[in-house]
């Protein structure tokens, strides 16, 4: 397999051109998840972990999402995220409330706190992905690259394993 990729030596692949733009995708990737976390915990409090939980929610609108939904959504645990959503309910951003269709289940759903700090997040979240995600691009290339990466982003997680 090796050959057929053309790769026999350290040296090969380490300077293939697939390994090296999937190397600067994921560079890229950690470097804007820093500067732009870092940012959502300085002004707004949370991590961005935390402000993704809150936009799950968001969209959910209403009544909440059971744990295993947002815990699909993030590709965490069940336990990963109801640590993640204990501590997101001792900072008073979310609230567990019974499920009216399962008497025995709980949903997740954004307190008012929850609600404000979405919004004040997203605000600032929205600037900073202005400034360091698409400013250093062409104009006329942002919305075919907004649609490519959605388009990976699918089809990555349709080869994830559900939760059970």
């Amino acid at each position: 397999m090796g050959e057929q990729a053309g790769i026999s030596s350290p040296k090969e692949a380490a300077d293939n051109a697939l390994v090296l733009a999937f190397g600067r995708l994921q560079g890229a990737a950690n470097r804007l998840e820093y500067i732009l976390g870092r940012s959502l915990e300085r002004e707004c409090g949370i991590s961005h972990l935390m402000y993704e939980v809150l936009l799950i929610l968001g969209r959910a609108e209403g009544a909440g999402l059971p744990m295993r939904a947002i815990a699909q959504e993030q590709v965490l645990t069940t336990g990963g995220a109801t640590r993640l959503v204990d501590r997101m309910g001792a900072a008073g951003l979310v609230e567990r409330v019974e499920d009216p269709d399962d008497r025995r289940g709980k949903l997740v759903r954004l307190t008012p706190l929850g609600e404000e700090t979405t919004v004040r997040a997203s605000r600032l979240h929205v600037e900073n992905i202005r400034r360091y995600f698409l400013a250093p691009l062409p104009p006329e290339d942002h919305e075919r690259f907004a649609e490519d990466l959605r388009i990976l982003s699918h089809s990555a997680r349709d080869v994830l394993p559900r939760l059970p």
